[in-house]
C-alpha cells in the first residue's frame, strides 16, 4: 500500500519538470530581452555593488514571475502558458517605458546608484505583475 501511495504521489511529475522547464526558460527570455532593451548593464552594474540596479531587475524579475506563475496555475496547456507568459513580458516592458516617461532621468540615475529610482522601478514592475497575475485568474 505504501509503495502504490507513493507512485501515485509522483504522478504528475513529468508534467512538473516540462512545465517548471518551459517556464524557466520563458523567465530566461524575458530577462535577456528585458536586458537587451535598458539602455545600461544591469548584471554588471549589480557585481559593481550598483543598489538602485539591484532594486530594479530584482523588482522587474519579481513582477514577470508573479503573472508566470498564474499563468503555470491557470493555463490549459503549453501554448496558453506562452500566450500569458508573452502578455507578461509585455506588460513589464510598457512598465520600463511609462517608468522612462515619468522620470526621464531614470537611465542616467539608476547607473548612478541613486536607490530612489531603482526601488521606484523595481516597485513599479512588482505592483504591474501583481495585477497582471490577478487578471489571470480567469
Amino acid at each position: 500500500m505504501a509503495q502504490y501511495e507513493l507512485m501515485a504521489s509522483f504522478a504528475g511529475f513529468d508534467d512538473f519538470l516540462i512545465y517548471l522547464g518551459i517556464a524557466s526558460v520563458l523567465l530566461a527570455v524575458f530577462i535577456a530581452i528585458y536586458l537587451r532593451i535598458t539602455p545600461y548593464r544591469e548584471i554588471k552594474l549589480i557585481r559593481d555593488g550598483n543598489s538602485a540596479a539591484a532594486f530594479s531587475l530584482s523588482g522587474t524579475i519579481i513582477g514577470m514571475v508573479l503573472p508566470l506563475a498564474s499563468a503555470l496555475e491557470f493555463s490549459v496547456g503549453l501554448i496558453d502558458l506562452a500566450v500569458w507568459a508573452t502578455i507578461a513580458l509585455v506588460v513589464q516592458i510598457l512598465v520600463f517605458i511609462i517608468a522612462r516617461v515619468a522620470l526621464p532621468n531614470i537611465v542616467n540615475d539608476i547607473p548612478e546608484g541613486k536607490q530612489a529610482s531603482g526601488i521606484f522601478l523595481g516597485a513599479i514592475s512588482i505592483a504591474a505583475g501583481l495585477l497582471n497575475a490577478a487578471a489571470m485568474t480567469y
